[in-house]
């Protein structure tokens, strides 16, 4: 093993080289789950090092060359389903390129997926399951001694006996003291596209929802749990990375932030106070929109700009087919109030169901057209093969290639389509749905909406995934932009 001048091992965090077009459109995002992990490994002893493959747009030769010239003990990689593939190529590099290291793959798809993991990827030594950070902490600060090594919780590996489970740790109650190493971070690299000059951060105020959509991957990993962070531990963190990195534009990655109305409400206050002069990209569901209405303007004067609700479907039924607990009244009424306080919507609407048919299609583009969010996408229904949508949908299921997990390419055949259809569809609903969007943004009256609006679309008719999809049907979106403003 490697042991540099201070006697320290060091272990080497890896995004995946995984690109599919549709987040990256925006912006370039830190990688936030490797900060608090990082952070670990330092209170452990180890050197630390962040290498975000993924936002440097490296591929898989280039993170050769990478591993090759630098010194780790251990590389960790994180993994959702469609990553998966590339997370793993990343550990069999790692091991062609220093055959003594140690692989270990964590976040969603390993934690539910282990078995199929460690049985079919040779490469992969160990996964971290679950909540990462006190495992973390634990399998490097007993790294020397391989028994210690494997008692960790939450670890899972090759035992004498077979794959060896080990019992986990409780999620944490408290998750505000957890130290983060944000100096790991090149801070230079991130930025959001949308808003040109900008230092993009990203910071979150909880961890998991209570909800239980059927489709979702999220719950599940956080057991159905919800913990959010205090009010005054997230402005601090916000205040810290404005003052010492510059960032002015922040994300907050969490699914459900407004859960509690007396946190959330308290929050925005300190955020006001804080006066950041910052901009804020936020998610969460549309049913706090609409309770938080008499606070919105809160909303906008903390610098919420661009807010994304899961609408996810234009009628009751299919709602209530996936648990998502939401009223159609209330996603329109969402989508309004937004608008009304001069901020962003954004939401998504699903295809693809087994039962999808050309009429339901046409039936969900005239909706989303209605509901008329600013920002619509139209996503292929993915049923993760952890989640409940796996077994309920797998004999519909066509495609087994992890990477197209991805929301964007169809995995399901519907009893009367192909899925060579559902992907027209999908098209041909954002074509129908953006064409009309350019115009009547021109005409949007304040100059940060309307400039914001535009840059956007734009952003989103150049990006890779939809020229390619577009291309199928003989039109150039970038050039089909122009020609709605006007320009050559």
């Amino acid at each position: 093993m490697y042991m540099n001048d201070n006697q320290k091992k060091r272990i080497l965090f890896v995004t995946p080289p995984y690109h599919c077009g549709v987040v990256e459109v925006a912006g370039t995002w830190p990688p936030l789950s490797y900060v608090p992990l990082a952070a670990q490994a330092e209170k452990a002893g180890w050197e630390a090092e962040i290498y975000d493959a993924m936002s440097l747009r490296d591929d898989h030769e280039a993170i050769a060359k990478k591993l090759a010239a630098t010194e780790f003990d251990v590389l960790a990689v994180g993994s959702i389903t469609p990553t998966f593939p590339d997370a793993s190529e990343v550990c069999r590099t790692a091991k062609e390129v220093k055959p003594d290291c140690v692989t270990v793959l964590g976040g969603v798809h390993p934690t539910f997926m282990a078995d199929e993991v460690l049985t079919k990827e040779a490469h992969v030594d160990y996964v971290l399951a679950g909540e990462g950070e006190l495992p973390m902490h634990d399998f490097l600060a007993n790294f020397d001694d391989l028994t210690e090594r494997h008692r960790t919780k939450n670890l899972i590996y090759r035992g004498a006996f077979g794959i060896t489970a080990n019992a986990r740790y409780p999620l944490m109650e408290n998750i505000d003291d957890l130290p983060m190493a944000w100096h790991l971070l090149d801070h230079d690299m991130y930025t959001y596209f949308v808003l040109p000059g900008s230092r993009l951060g990203a910071v979150s105020t909880s961890r998991g929802c209570n909800h239980t959509c059927t489709f979702c991957s999220q719950q599940k990993f956080w057991e159905q749990s919800w913990r959010g962070r205090a009010a005054a531990s997230v402005v601090k963190e916000m205040v810290h990375l404005h003052e010492k990195y510059g960032t002015d534009v922040f994300l907050f990655t969490d699914e459900y932030p407004t859960k509690d109305a007396e946190r959330w409400e308290e929050m925005l206050d300190l955020i006001i106070a804080a006066d950041l002069n910052s901009y804020i990209l936020m998610e969460t569901r549309v049913e706090d929109i609409v309770r938080d209405e008499a606070i919105l303007p809160k909303y906008r004067k903390a610098g919420i700009v661009h807010i994304y609700v899961g609408a996810e479907a234009t009628d009751q039924e299919t709602l209530d087919k996936i648990n998502k607990e939401i009223t159609i009244d209330d996603s329109r009424r969402a989508i309004d109030l937004i608008a009304e306080h001069d901020m962003i919507s954004e939401t998504s609407f699903v295809l693809g169901f087994p039962d999808e048919t050309k009429e339901s299609v046409a039936k969900t583009l005239k909706a989303a057209q209605e509901f008329s969010p600013d920002f619509g996408h139209f996503l292929a229904i993915t049923p993760w093969p952890y989640a409940e949508l796996w077994d309920e949908y797998y004999d519909h299921i066509e495609d087994f290639d992890y990477r197209n997990y991805n929301l964007i390419e169809p995995v399901i055949k519907p009893i009367n389509m192909t899925r060579a259809e559902i992907d027209m569809a999908i098209i041909t609903c954002y074509g129908k749905f953006y064409m009309p969007k350019m115009k009547e943004f021109m005409l949007v009256k304040s100059k940060f909406r309307r400039e914001y609006l535009l840059r956007s679309t734009k952003l989103i008719m150049q990006s890779s995934f939809l020229v390619k999809k577009f291309a199928r049907l003989g039109i150039d979106p970038r050039q089909a932009m122009r020609d709605v403003m006007g320009k050559s």
